[in-house]
């Protein structure tokens, strides 16, 4: 029987009807893919864009450029902190970045314990109470501190990011914690490895804590100090840390542990090893256990917070062993194979942040490695090589010194005896003893400190004594100082003499101050200086026995009172020329002004050539690399004694005439003499019959 009409007109509407549900769905689906596209690649971009903080360029300061003058900038939009610049050379350099993209929010995995539920009206139970990223990881993953290492691997390695990190790790190793396994040392050591990529030690020296990479290293060594095994030793390496645990027992014939990194993103490998032999293992309780780490970067990392200018060449090797252990061998390839720098072996001071020569001794050393016999403690813990700053090593400027001293030395010896000889004649007047006393304590402190150079030079190397080179260096410091401050007593004493009534003191107090100046000023400087500088060790300079510049600017003990005294001395060579044309012939002063006008002559002359030497001292100081500067500075230095000797006393007319009238006196005296013989064997004496 055929449909009728309402049922056909039934049967159309349905049809229409599941394909209008049908096109919904479509269209639905449709907007949800799109909506879910649209989603990931916002999402893309604004992780790209977090890739990309690092690298983005920061606005620079708008306003005036005033060298030595601060400005700080925000970070890009949804990114916490700022950027600060600081004006140098009328340009803005960046000098700190605290931007950062890890935050308690998105440094965890998400989960639903953690993140809100969207639509309702649950937070997260950590909310509840303000807490650190510490506690908020000891409470979620406490079994193997893994939920925060994705977050961590994928975030950039900017400045605020790498503290960020640097302050877990610190607060994870202060975590009382007795169980530490290889579990949670390998997640410890993935964080770590994060910030110690070679691509990120350049981002180090924007961190404001210049003190990051020591607290870094402290904090590693404090977390491997709790790290316990039972049976077997343990092996985790990361590209750049390496921790490996082992088993000591006396049953061994001794330990050696291996390490073999990369460095500079190249393909080239550098080895370190640790080595601890059958003797020294009878020492340790048996069994116990032993850890050793490596990094190939550390060192660079710590040379952006170092004050002293070295370069450590090699790895670092830390090493936490038993107490009993005193005494361990460290074998470092070296980085840099360069022959013409000097190698020391060094361990890291944990309390002072520095390297310290000290505990170390070098056994042997070749172009390509370098043994080293180190003394473990729970302050030195981590050790390596350091390169020594370039030191010339040039034959021409050996032959100058060692030349020019001998001259030097020669000089110096007939300029006292040339003053011994005259000494009566020349100091008849109260102004001529006193300038000959200066000329006599210029010449003996000159020679003194020419001597304890010699000395010094001997006692400089990589075996030095530190004691015997401190002792070397206060000398000539001392020496040298007094050379200057008896040029200055020199001055002082021409001031007394045009600017008061000379003879107001008595003889034995002018003297007395000449003392006082010449020898106690330079004594208190030089004292004050090894005082200040030597509890820290930064006293002597590393390559040599003299004062330090890198570290403390000890060097500045000496360069500023001579410099100072240099500009004083022309002062008063300048006031005598204008005070001395007044002066008549004939008058009761000019035999007076004539011998000031002789002691500023020889001021104006031996104090620019002094000046002079130590203002190339410092040229050498600021630009190690140029031998001319080296060459010059050794050429005047080596030759001060002749300078005296000639401009001091040689020239002197006063002088110049005691010694004719010596020398005559002795000729007339060897005739007489000649005569008396001759008559004495002409007309014997007859003895009697």
């Amino acid at each position: 029987m055929p449909a009728s009409p309402a049922a056909g007109v039934a049967r159309k509407a349905t049809v229409l009807r599941m394909m209008t549900q049908m096109l919904l769905l479509l269209l639905y689906g449709f907007m949800f893919l799109l909506a879910t596209e649209s989603c990931r690649t916002l999402c893309q971009a604004a992780s790209k864009s977090k890739e990309q903080v690092s690298t983005r360029a920061h606005g620079d300061c708008h306003g005036a450029c005033v060298d030595n003058s601060y400005c700080s900038q925000p970070c890009p939009p949804d990114t916490p902190g700022d950027v600060g610049f600081l004006c140098r050379q009328k340009k803005w350099h960046k000098v700190t970045d605290t931007c950062r993209t890890l935050t308690a929010f998105n440094i965890f995995e998400e989960d639903s314990n953690y993140v809100q539920i969207f639509g309702g009206s649950k937070f997260s139970e950590y909310t509840k109470k303000p807490e650190t990223i510490t506690d908020l990881l000891m409470e979620k993953c406490p079994q193997d501190l893994s939920c925060v290492i994705r977050n961590i691997q994928k975030s950039p390695r900017i400045p605020g990011n790498i503290a960020v990190i640097v302050q877990l790790l610190h607060n994870i190793s202060t975590v009382p914690m007795t169980d530490v396994d290889e579990a949670k040392m390998q997640s410890y050591s993935i964080m770590a490895n994060h910030i110690l990529n070679s691509k990120s030690i350049s981002n180090w020296t924007f961190i404001p804590d210049r003190n990051s990479s020591c607290i870094l290293l402290h904090s590693i060594n404090s977390f491997a100090r709790k790290l316990f095994f039972n049976k077997h030793p343990i092996d985790i390496a990361e590209t750049f840390i390496h921790t490996v645990g082992t088993i000591l027992s006396r049953d061994n014939a001794g330990k050696n542990v291996t390490f073999s990194m990369r460095v500079n993103d190249t393909s080239d490998v550098v080895t370190g090893k640790v080595l601890i032999s059958r003797e020294e293992l009878q020492e340790a309780p048996s069994p116990s256990q032993a850890v050793s780490i490596a990094f190939p970067t550390l060192g660079a990392i710590l040379e952006t917070s170092a004050l002293e200018s070295i370069t450590v060449n090699g790895l670092v090797l830390s090493v936490i062993l038993p107490k009993e252990l005193e005494r361990i061998s460290l074998i470092f390839e070296k980085i840099s194979k360069s022959e013409d720098r000097r190698t020391e072996c060094a361990g890291w001071h944990s309390l002072e942040s520095r390297w310290d020569r000290k505990v170390c001794q070098m056994i042997q050393e070749n172009s390509q490695q370098v043994v080293c016999k180190c003394s473990p403690s729970k302050i030195f813990t981590s050790f390596s090589i350091l390169m020594a700053p370039h030191v010339l090593q040039s034959p021409i400027l050996i032959y100058i010194t060692y030349i020019g001293l001998g001259v030097s030395i020669c000089s110096l010896v007939l300029c006292l005896c040339i003053e011994a000889l005259v000494w009566g004649q020349v100091t008849k007047t109260e102004i001529s003893f006193l300038r000959h006393v200066c000329i006599a304590n210029i010449a003996t402190t000159l020679l003194m400190a020419d001597v304890w150079f010699i000395l010094a030079s001997f006692l400089s190397g990589p075996m030095r004594r530190h004691s015997a080179c401190v002792a070397a260096t206060f000398f000539v410091h001392f020496f040298y100082l007094s050379v200057f401050f008896w040029m200055l007593a020199k001055a002082l004493l021409i001031l007394y003499g045009i600017l008061i009534v000379f003879h107001t003191l008595p003889k034995s107090v002018l003297v007395a101050a000449l003392f006082a100046v010449g020898y106690g000023c330079p004594l208190l400087i030089a004292a004050i200086t090894v005082a200040a500088t030597e509890p820290g060790k930064g006293y002597l300079r590393p390559e040599a026995c003299w004062l330090n510049w890198d570290m403390t600017k000890a060097l500045l003990a000496f360069v500023v009172p001579a410099l100072a005294i240099v500009v004083v001395n022309l002062v008063t060579v300048t006031l005598v020329i204008v005070k001395t044309r007044r002066a008549a012939i004939g008058s009761s002063m000019f035999q007076e002004v004539r011998a000031i006008v002789r002691i500023s002559r020889n001021i104006a002359i031996l104090t620019p050539l002094l000046g002079l030497t130590w203002g190339f001292g410092i040229a050498t100081v600021l630009n190690d690399g140029l031998l001319a500067f080296h060459i010059i500075f050794s050429l005047l230095n080596a030759f001060q004694g002749f300078f005296i000797l000639v401009f001091g006393t040689i020239l002197d007319p006063k002088i110049r005439d005691a010694l004719k009238d010596r020398i005559n006196s002795a000729k007339w005296i060897s005739r007489i003499s000649e005569n008396v013989s001759s008559d004495f064997s002409r007309h014997p004496t007859k003895g009697p019959s």
